[in-house]
């Protein structure tokens, strides 16, 4: 799935989360889920369960710990839904 299909669904799927407005309107591939939009990692959790369901994947918890930023959340979609 390209870059401009992947990073709208994303937004939709962190958006209940974000504590940064700001940093949100400005989503890229280098914004970084803790850091940038101020999403608690118990808020992590969720958006990765969210991700599981909108893309049919199961990710494990390797996949877990480097989902931390915008481009590794997509590298790893990207990859599961390659298998």
């Amino acid at each position: 799935m390209n870059k401009e299909e992947l990073i709208p669904k994303l937004k939709t799927i962190i958006a209940p989360y974000v504590q940064d407005e700001e940093a949100f309107k400005f989503l890229s591939e280098d914004t970084d889920f803790v850091k940038d939009l101020k999403i608690n990692s118990a808020n992590l959790v969720d958006i990765i369960l969210d991700i599981e369901d909108e893309f049919d994947i199961r990710l494990e918890n390797e996949d877990m710990e480097n989902m931390l930023d915008v481009k590794s959340a997509m590298q790893i979609i990207n990859t599961k839904l390659d298998n």
